[in-house]
């Protein structure tokens, strides 16, 4: 279940960093990783697909040293659903985070 919510949580992140610029996989394992995400190509690459097949990103490709590069950015249906994710994640933290707060008062 725990795993769910953490692919929840990406999935968010995602979409975030392909709104700020175009992402490709090895980036965006270097990014999670940063905060904590132990995300493996066999997750990310799908989900990348998943986002993609659902019209939150779009795909192009870059030759990139000599390899092909699949880079995405957000669309506007993924802009879209990123603002209902935030609007979300901050619902979701001020509601749990809330008893946290009150006991450090108390």
């Amino acid at each position: 279940m725990l795993r769910d919510f953490f692919l929840g949580s990406i999935k968010i992140h995602i979409l975030y960093h392909a709104e700020v610029e175009p992402i490709y996989g090895a980036y965006l394992m270097e990014e999670l990783a940063s905060h904590g995400y132990d995300i493996s190509p066999g997750t990310l690459y799908p989900t990348l697909k998943s986002l993609h097949d659902n019209g939150l990103l779009n795909k192009y490709e870059e030759t990139v040293k000599g390899k092909v590069r699949k880079y995405y950015t957000i669309t506007e249906e993924g802009k879209r659903v990123l603002e209902e994710g935030k609007q979300q994640v901050r619902e979701l933290a001020l509601e749990v985070l809330e008893d946290d707060w009150r006991n450090k008062d108390e």
